[in-house]
């Protein structure tokens, strides 16, 4: 019998881990309504010192949710999230559900192209936005259909003092693109919502099955994607999380919205793992260690997520004694390899492990991950998670699996696998084979014991800051600018597992490369993490025989090509 088939990977888990979770059979709003009825009067959130308890956190959420229903909002709608981290976010995405409607978060970064792509794709009429983008929504073609914008003034959330003193580095980002008009018609306030009354309970209730959120992600063709993850798809992960990592204490202990929650990693852990726990989650709306060693003080992390280059930050103020990582318990690192070095920095302050997982925003998002005892490999993603099983395959013949040792293409299946493609039902066939397996692209070995190491990546993704970069969005901005014939975007390694976007250019006979005016095509058409730091003339780009530019050749040049990549590591400075 096949290891796989066996997992008998599960005598590496930590002391109390499971094979398997408990199913789950109910909806996120279950789940929230049970947590605030057994903790009400623990702190749900803590924003800035400033707390919510379960009990108030509940409340909000009925009001809104009835705000929202007087909005127009049913069950199945799609309602459209733009904001940085704070309470109001988790309050908006809990009603949004409570009514049976789908969320769609949106990185309030993006520009005004990339919310028209994914507003044409996904059609929500309803936004609920920080008023820092209120103008990029209101400036949206009107053939949209967004019919009301409800905008979120994040100070509310703060303490008083706190609102006068403190500017948002991520607010400075964005006044420097788009200045904030005044509100027009269609534009409610976030804080009327919740003067509302509250929801009644009778009102209908999602089920498990449902559709809680679209994640776009984007695959090799350029062109984002909403995988639908249901409300049992979220749950389940958060009941694996908590079940690889037995010693946090449920309802107790304060978890570091330190990532988005518009990535799918931060809506696991800040908005849906901590209610599943009972705990604290303390948010931050942007990553900056001196806001988060004035939190440390009244509040010490116990649960830490976040990625590679947040973990070698925090590890270096730790060093300097301007913050205490005594009381964490758990770290975890996604999104990017975890290199030794910061692993060992971390440990050598904390005094916990810091281990790294695996997921996809299709596996909701984490599927693997190394497990808290002494079977940890630094290097793995590790091993499947409770109720996970995978396998390695023969990527041109995904029903062969190849043999321990050997490189093939891991498939994933489990109860946090989603739904499928929003509209795509090409793309999701090809993607979700039969029996509910997930094809992830993603290149592995697998040993033994059952750890899996990642060797290459099948897809071109770029993955820089956490975020994946897709090579072809990049490259249709640049190719537009003139004197450019075309380009190929990679992704150069900078150390600490992150990627350099970088722009090999080919121009026109007789052109000159106008680098200015890619930069600017850029700031305009793309988030600041998509946006090239270098751009190198080349005079050719490998090609196969059928014409198609091969990246991966493209890569392993400027990796080769020492002056380039010294080049390319002092222009990301």
């Amino acid at each position: 019998m096949h290891l796989n088939e066996t997992r008998a990977w599960n005598r590496f888990y930590a002391p109390g881990t499971p094979i398997d979770i408990e199913p789950v059979t109910g909806s996120l709003s279950d789940l929230l309504d049970e947590r605030c009825a057994q903790w009400a009067d623990r702190d749900a959130i803590s924003f800035f010192g400033r707390t919510v308890t379960y009990r108030e956190l509940g409340e909000r959420v009925a009001r809104v949710a009835q705000g929202l229903s007087d909005l127009g909002v049913r069950a199945g709608d799609r309602v459209a999230l733009i904001m940085p981290n704070a309470p109001q976010h988790v309050i908006a995405f809990y009603a949004v559900l409570r009514l049976g409607a789908i969320v769609i978060e949106h990185n309030p970064l993006y520009t005004r192209d990339e919310l028209e792509t994914q507003f044409r794709d996904h059609g929500a009429s309803i936004v609920i936005a920080w008023d820092k983008v209120v103008a990029t929504l209101q400036s949206l073609p009107a053939d949209l259909g967004i019919r009301t914008i409800v905008a979120v003034d994040v100070t509310r959330a703060m303490p008083f003092g706190t609102r006068l003193a403190l500017q948002l580095p991520i607010a400075k980002a964005r006044e420097s693109r788009a200045k904030l008009t005044e509100p027009t018609t269609g534009t409610v306030a976030f804080a009327a919502l919740e003067r509302s009354q509250p929801l009644p309970a009778s009102h209908p209730r999602p089920r498990r099955d449902d559709i809680a959120c679209l994640q776009y992600t984007s695959g090799t063709t350029g062109v984002p994607k909403g995988a639908m993850i249901s409300h049992g798809n979220l749950w389940a992960n958060a009941r694996q999380g908590a079940a690889w990592m037995p010693d946090f204490t449920r309802g107790e202990g304060s978890i570091y919205g330190l990532l988005p929650m518009f990535h799918s990693f931060g809506v696991l852990l800040s908005v849906i793992y901590s209610v599943e726990t009972g705990s604290r989650a303390v948010l931050f709306p942007t990553f900056d260690p001196e806001l988060v060693s004035q939190a440390a003080k009244r509040f010490p992390p116990t649960f830490i997520p976040a990625v590679p280059p947040m973990f070698d930050r925090l590890a270096r103020v730790a060093r300097d004694g301007k913050l205490d990582l005594s009381q964490v318990v758990y770290a975890i690192s996604g999104a990017m390899t975890l290199t030794p070095a910061i692993v060992k920095r971390w440990e050598d302050l904390a005094g916990s492990m810091l281990n790294e997982g695996y997921g996809l925003t299709e596996t909701s998002p984490v599927a693997l991950a190394n497990p808290f005892s002494d079977a940890r490999r630094i290097g793995a993603i590790g091993i499947p998670f409770p109720s996970t099983d995978i396998r390695v395959v023969d990527p041109e013949n995904p029903t062969e699996q190849v043999a321990l040792g050997e490189v093939g293409e891991l498939l994933i299946g489990g109860p946090q696998v989603f739904q499928g493609y929003w509209n795509r039902p090409e793309e999701t066939a090809a993607t979700l084979l039969d029996g509910g397996w997930l094809r992830t692209g993603d290149l592995v070995v697998q040993d033994e014991d059952g750890f899996v190491t990642v060797v290459d990546r099948k897809k071109e993704l770029i993955i820089t800051g956490g975020f994946n970069v897709s090579p072809s969005e990049v490259e249709r901005v640049i190719n537009a600018v003139p004197g450019v014939a075309e380009c190929a975007v990679v992704g150069v390694p900078r150390g600490g597992g992150a990627e350099v976007v970088t722009a090999a250019v080919i121009l026109e006979p007789g052109a000159t490369f106008d680098e200015g005016a890619a930069r600017a095509a850029a700031r305009d058409h793309l988030a600041e993490f998509k946006r090239p730091s270098t751009y190198l003339v080349w005079e050719e780009l490998p090609k196969s025989l059928i014409g198609k530019v091969l990246r991966r050749r493209v890569r392993d040049a400027l990796i080769a090509d020492r002056r380039a990549v010294r080049a390319i590591a002092e222009d990301d400075e």
